[in-house]
């Protein structure tokens, strides 16, 4: 799966946060991370709380327009809300791929445009 960036998504962002753009950005770059990992801690214990953790990143991942991730944690959130377990397990490593590529996506992307 490639990974796709919005990048009129970043400019908003870039635009509506002014200075607080980069740390924010960054931030939430930590919170991908944070946000998988509870994800693949809890898929096999905690429904709700990985269903939770899935639609945070999605949308946490929207709003910085790391589309392609957004996706990927959104299969995993209505797999889970489906109660299709196996399905969304199926996804993890695709997680996984995602919030790597789309962190270091960001990362050059802010980096370039400074």
């Amino acid at each position: 799966m490639s990974t796709i960036i919005d990048e009129t998504c970043l400019e908003n962002m870039q635009s509506l946060l002014g200075d607080q753009f980069s740390d924010t950005l960054e931030f939430c770059l930590t919170e991908f991370e944070r946000l998988e990992n509870e994800v693949k801690m809890t898929i096999n214990s905690d429904l709700e709380a990985a269903t939770r953790n899935a639609h945070s990143l999605k949308s946490n991942a929207a709003q910085f327009g790391a589309m392609s991730l957004s996706d990927v944690a959104r299969e995993i959130e209505m797999a889970l809300l489906a109660n299709e377990v196996e399905k969304a397990k199926a996804e993890i490593d695709n997680l996984s791929e995602q919030v790597v590529a789309s962190k270091s996506k960001l990362q050059h992307w802010i980096t370039s445009s400074v």
